[in-house]
């Protein structure tokens, strides 16, 4: 079945139902999902970065994903290793006729294969990462602002990846970012969104669920196998607070609410993301969070046939 475009994108901010969207588009349109999750490569941080599994499986059928499961836990995997990854698995799924849907909530892995800037890697800046130690936060962030469409600043809550971002926000500034011919994607964006107090509250429950189901288990898990604390504080959110908490560092009362507190001001980052992406001339197609998966799918799959 050939389109008139290259790839299907269906992103919104967190607790947003996205995947179980995409596996059933899937599913129904002969095609396999990409994940854009910066955090759900990593082996063993399943609960914590709401690696749903059992969303890729619609009516007993497994539907194919890549990009999930990819790097051991304590690895720092960046987006210029998922770019390379990415079109390695786009070409392939050209090659057998299937439709690539790319399905996440990391705006900057999304942005970076669609708008089709090479990366290079960048290496680490000792000098830099001395002088940044006596830099405040505010001055961190500023240099990012200054270069910030090269860099996600999904989590500047964490010194660590504060530094690192702008390094390499500098790096770039300074070499520019190479001309590798990448082929320049013409995607159809779908994005689920929901009003705000319906997010904060999907948000609230998921994770209350996920606090019962075990996340408390998997950071002690992960911190058993010797992943530094530190390495996943860097990881942010779910296991920066949960960390903390297993550490004696905050109560079980501090570790909830300031957790939630984090996630709701990251679905922000994730919907200013978005909005920036619009501003940039990408066109995305809002679809109704509260409408019957049914009538989202049909939505969609008229866009998909015209």
């Amino acid at each position: 079945m050939s389109h008139n475009f290259d790839i299907l994108t269906i992103t919104g901010a967190t607790a947003g139902g996205k995947t179980t969207l995409a596996a059933h588009l899937a599913l129904r349109n002969n095609g396999e999902i990409i994940s854009a999750d910066s955090r759900q490569v990593y082996r063993g941080m399943d609960i914590g970065t709401g690696k749903d599994l059992g969303d890729y499986v619609v009516n007993g059928t497994p539907v194919p994903y890549h990009l999930i499961d990819i790097a051991d836990a304590g690895e720092k995997y960046n987006v210029f290793e998922f770019q390379n990854d990415f079109f390695e698995i786009y070409s392939k799924l050209k090659l057998q006729n299937k439709l690539p849907i790319l399905c996440g909530g990391t705006g900057m892995y999304i942005d970076s294969v669609l708008r089709g800037y090479k990366l290079i890697s960048v290496p680490p800046d000792e000098k830099f990462s001395q002088k940044a130690e006596n830099m405040t936060d505010a001055e961190l962030i500023s240099i990012l602002e200054q270069h910030k469409h090269l860099h996600n600043i999904s989590d500047t809550s964490n010194r660590k990846r504060l530094i690192r971002a702008a390094e390499i926000a500098l790096y770039y500034a300074k070499h520019g970012t190479t001309e590798t011919e990448i082929p320049k994607l013409n995607s159809l964006i779908f994005q689920v969104e929901f009003d705000r107090e319906t997010q904060r509250q999907r948000i609230t429950q998921r994770l209350q669920e996920r606090l019962q189901s075990g996340m408390i288990e998997e950071v002690k898990a992960l911190l058993d196998k010797k992943i530094p604390a530190e390495t996943l504080v860097y990881y942010g959110l779910e296991y920066k607070f949960i960390t903390q908490y297993i550490l004696g560092e905050l109560t079980y009362a501090e570790l909830f609410t300031q957790l939630e507190i984090a996630i709701h001001q990251f679905a922000k980052r994730q919907m200013t993301w978005f909005r920036k992406m619009e501003k940039d001339g990408f066109v995305i197609h809002k679809i109704d969070g509260h409408l019957p998966l049914e009538e989202k799918l049909s939505i969609i799959e008229q866009f998909l046939h015209s």
